[in-house]
């Protein structure tokens, strides 16, 4: 055989092994992002239209996680928000309404003290998506109820459903560090 075909074969065997190293690469990518965002990834994927678009959104989200300096609450600190948010439990049974509006202002208030950027809501979410994946769906939805109920479309089961959804992230934002481990507190 001439030289130009061992060659020919040489680049087609190089190309086909790249080729199967970058699928490999993107399949591990894909699985990663897809267990660390959990059903988030599927509503990115939904949201954006193509996989691809919704992991680099993924990656992005991440790197500006990674730049942020979200620390524990203090155990004073804990205390006092989980005090505070029985008194929003509490005030559901007399005013639903006003304990959603609470709700609200309490979870952002956790939010901040964590360290997240308080940009606009779509930016909040999309930073506690990272941390809290399993939980930013009832973020959007609690928030979506709030709006609502501020306009006076919610009726009382929205609201008990936003006070559902509020306290899944509120007890995961009152978790130790954000991953849950609390030996990286102390």
């Amino acid at each position: 055989m001439p030289a130009w075909v061992w060659l020919v074969i040489a680049i087609v065997v190089i190309v086909a092994i790249a080729l199967a190293v970058w699928a490999a690469m993107r399949k591990r990518r894909t699985e990663g992002l897809r267990q660390q965002f959990g059903p988030e990834y599927d509503r990115t994927v939904e949201e954006t239209g193509a996989s691809r678009d919704a992991e680099s959104e993924l990656e992005r989200r991440r790197r500006r996680r990674e730049e942020l300096d979200i620390r524990p609450l203090a155990p004073g600190a804990r205390s006092r928000y989980a005090d505070e948010w029985r008194s929003v439990q509490a005030r559901f049974v007399d005013d639903p309404s006003g304990a959603v509006a609470q709700a609200d202002t309490l979870v952002t208030q956790v939010m901040r003290e964590r360290g997240y950027p308080m940009d606009d809501f779509d930016q909040r979410a999309a930073d506690v998506s990272v941390d809290h994946p399993e939980v930013v769906g009832d973020y959007r939805a609690a928030h979506d109820i709030s709006t609502r109920s501020a306009n006076g479309e919610a009726d009382t089961e929205d609201l008990r459903q936003a006070m559902v959804h509020y306290r899944a992230l509120f007890e995961q934002l009152l978790e130790e560090d954000s991953t849950g481990d609390a030996r990286a507190a102390t």
